[in-house]
């Protein structure tokens, strides 16, 4: 696995050397850590450490991660290559760089929730709750960046399976947005908006927000990662420009998760 991802972290880390004055942004829903069920489950925590840090990105979005979980602890022993003792954002965390979490939702074993990793400095970090029904717990994890001389507002998002709750916790997004974010600070807002109409753009173009998308516009497909056909890993920006996008793909990647990451290049607008 190692081998697998060595080229694409030595190409990125000379490229973000080179353009100091871009924004290297990741999403990606990491499914937990874990792939499959019965005897074929396996745990996948340690292949995605080295999958995010290959991705050599500034931040990383990340959804659908363990803070802890009591059953596939016991399950994966917690040794070197099983369970890991931390929560799964610090332990995915690359060297030097920070991480935030905050819980989406409890379960009978566990908790799980939106991370955010920054090799850039946090400050404040908070949490919403757009919660739409009592079987779907979501939320909104909002970090302050400190990039160069400038703060980026990065708010990672997952939303619910069904279009009406889609709507209306992009409303809720909105109007926090209006109330907790200055109306000129730096906006992105990433992560897996389980979009699968392509039917959000309007009402997050509503709320001042663009979505990132390659030169020429071409959507990338992120789900399923063995075969992508729906682009529902996104990110959203305020202030900003996207000047490249692209999708790491093989193998590697389309065993660590039921999707596979989104990586753009920012530049201010």
């Amino acid at each position: 696995m190692q081998h697998a991802f060595r080229h694409s972290t030595h190409a990125h880390h000379h490229a973000s050397t080179l353009l100091g004055h871009r924004l290297r942004v990741a999403t990606y829903n990491i499914h937990k850590g874990v792939r499959g069920v019965g005897p074929g489950k396996r745990l996948e925590i340690h292949n995605l450490g080295l999958g995010i840090e290959a991705l050599d990105a500034d931040m990383v979005f990340l959804q659908e991660v363990r803070h802890f979980h009591h059953q596939e602890a016991r399950e994966f022993k917690r040794t070197l290559q099983g369970w890991p003792d931390q929560g799964q954002a610090d332990f995915l965390a690359p060297e030097g760089y920070e991480a935030a979490y905050r819980t989406n939702a409890v379960t009978r074993h566990g908790e799980h929730g939106n991370a955010l990793l920054s090799r850039w400095p946090l400050g404040d970090i908070g949490h919403h709750d757009v919660s739409d029904h009592r079987f779907e717990q979501r939320g909104l994890l909002h970090v302050v960046v400190n990039w160069q001389e400038h703060q980026v507002h990065a708010v990672v998002a997952h939303l619910g399976l069904m279009h009406g709750s889609r709507v209306r916790q992009t409303r809720s997004l909105a109007d926090y947005i209006e109330r907790e974010i200055p109306p000129d600070a730096l906006l992105l807002i990433a992560g897996d908006f389980n979009d699968w109409g392509e039917r959000l753009d309007a009402p997050m173009r509503e709320a001042g927000l663009e979505r990132a998308q390659p030169p020429g516009g071409r959507r990338i497909a992120t789900f399923p990662s063995r075969v992508p056909l729906f682009s529902l890993d996104r990110i959203y920006m305020r202030g900003m420009q996207c000047v490249g996008m692209h999708v790491p793909r093989g193998p590697a990647w389309a065993r660590m998760s039921d999707h596979l990451p989104l990586v753009a290049e920012l530049e201010l607008a």
